[in-house]
């Protein structure tokens, strides 16, 4: 119909937003994922006012809060990069700077992609070739024991990989809702995939006191209290800990078995740091391979899903996001849900399933680059076992401060004593205690470690999750520095 003259359109007031704070899912709201949370982004402001000249009472932000390796100055794998480098720019291949085994191995992988290129999809599960692999060094790993490539799905890190077999446990409404039993303290994937799931977290605590051990009696307690109010159907062991860096037994690992099968429960292995063990007398033991040795029942019906990752270990090619799953006794109608539930996301990068290729599958023994690769292993390794030692001497030297020691992992979790007043300002401002520290340790000396409280810990108790990744010529300044804070600390609020 035409205006008729004279009158006024009106004009549209402000419409609302279709997604507001309101409206949007409110279960991710309910996220939280301390490793990149409040803190770090207050130590990525400090960085740039420091870049901007504005002064501080230290000259650098150290990053401590999380376990990227190559962050903290660790220097790549000369073998893998030859590789990846070549198999990134096949010209390459005609260079005499690289050494005929880091050619042959590029080859072999580009054959296995389509196209021989890796910007090429691959399938969903990962290139069957890498796949392949991967089950021989599980067979290597676990003393002869056989793995089949089918079950292997390759992932965007190991991350990936966790969140998927979560999506598939997950179900029921109510008192029916999957319930997941994960460590307390824990990584804090878990509780932001279970929050973003919308399925119930059921905490069962590590004993500090006896060095962060998995007691069954406490999984018991979890479970039986659980039953109230949800359907408990998985239970995730993260070995070796983060952030609490021990070592299961293999005592330990059967009693876990037994008790997930006795209860029905699917087990989680997340086994990113197996080539993390420093403590003497410790020892890595796959899920996988305790399983396989118990016998009948237990090998041919416990459902399992163990990960792995090229982001920790020796290599800490995080960057790259290469990791894998092995399912084991899962239902094949399940596993074929699995693929296509992976399928959706198209595949995992190829550079990163190239990388992880070169990680489950180094070079021989008679390889021209054997001897290169097995020093630079090698002396990653020990740097981090001599890390991990003084990390624990320097903060069982300080007052207040109680670090277990570090078996495995890259991380130890500290328990400090916070003084009562310090507790009642921190509740002032309305943060747990534990954050106020560390917001204050950020402040004051640049040092960026992340609250325990975002890991989860017994109440009454206050930790900080610290790498143990900075060259040994910073971590022990480093260490020194948090140390005499913390006295400093516990004096102003005394």
């Amino acid at each position: 119909m035409a205006q008729r003259a004279g009158e006024q359109r009106q004009a549209p007031g402000p419409k609302e937003k279709v997604l507001t704070l309101d409206s949007m899912n409110p279960c991710v709201q309910r996220v939280e994922y301390a490793v990149r949370g409040p803190i770090v982004a207050r130590a990525l402001e400090l960085e740039q006012e420091l870049q901007q000249g504005v002064k501080k009472p230290f000259s650098e932000v150290v990053r401590a809060n999380i376990g990227d390796a190559q962050a903290m100055g660790q220097k790549p794998i000369t073998f893998l990069r030859q590789v990846l480098a070549l198999c990134v720019n096949p010209n390459l291949l005609h260079s005499a700077n690289f050494p005929v085994d880091a050619k042959t191995r590029a080859e072999r992988i580009l054959q296995a992609c389509g196209g021989h290129s890796l910007g090429a999809y691959s399938i969903s599960s990962g290139i069957q070739l890498i796949r392949e692999d991967v089950a021989q060094y599980i067979q290597r790993r676990d003393g002869g024991i056989p793995a089949d490539p089918s079950n292997i799905f390759l992932s965007t890190g190991a991350s990936d990989a966790i969140v998927t077999v979560l999506k598939l446990l997950v179900a029921g409404e109510g008192r029916l809702r999957t319930g997941v039993l994960i460590p307390i303290p824990q990584y804090p994937l878990y509780s932001a995939a279970l929050a973003e799931l919308d399925a119930v977290q059921v905490d069962y605590y590590l004993d500090e006191e006896r060095a962060w051990a998995l007691d069954v009696a406490e999984l018991r307690r979890a479970l039986r209290q659980a039953r109230d109010h949800c359907c408990p159907r998985a239970l995730c062991v993260i070995n070796p800990g983060n952030p609490t860096g021990q070592v299961q037994t293999r005592e330990c690992i059967e009693a876990v078995i037994r008790f997930a099968f006795e209860e029905r429960l699917f087990l989680l292995a997340d086994e990113v740091y197996q080539d993390n063990v420093y403590a003497e007398g410790s020892q890595f033991h796959s899920f996988k391979k305790v399983l396989t040795e118990m016998g009948s029942p237990y090998a041919e019906q416990q459902e399992l899903a163990s990960f792995h990752s090229a982001s920790k270990g020796y290599m800490g090619e995080c960057g790259f996001r290469g990791g894998y799953v092995e399912v084991v006794n899962m239902d094949p109608a399940v596993k074929q849900q699995m693929l296509k539930l992976v399928s959706v996301r198209l595949c995992p990068p190829v550079p990163g399933q190239a990388l992880l290729d070169l990680v489950v599958n180094p070079p021989a023994p008679s390889d021209p680059s054997f001897a290169q690769f097995q020093a630079e292993r090698q002396t990653v390794l020990a740097e981090l076992a001599a890390k991990a030692k003084l990390t624990e001497q320097v903060f069982n030297a300080a007052p207040g401060i109680h670090c277990n020691p570090v078996q495995g992992a890259m991380y130890s979790f500290p328990r400090v004593e916070l003084p009562p007043r310090a507790v009642q300002r921190a509740q002032e401002l309305g943060m747990a205690p534990d954050m106020f520290f560390c917001l204050r340790l950020l402040e004051e000396t640049g040092i960026c470690v992340v609250p325990g409280s975002g890991f989860g810990q017994r109440e009454g108790t206050y930790h900080f999750r610290m790498t143990i990744l900075p060259p040994m010529e910073k971590l022990r300044p480093l260490l020194e520095k948090l140390s005499h804070f913390h006295a400093k600390f516990t004096q102003e609020y005394s």
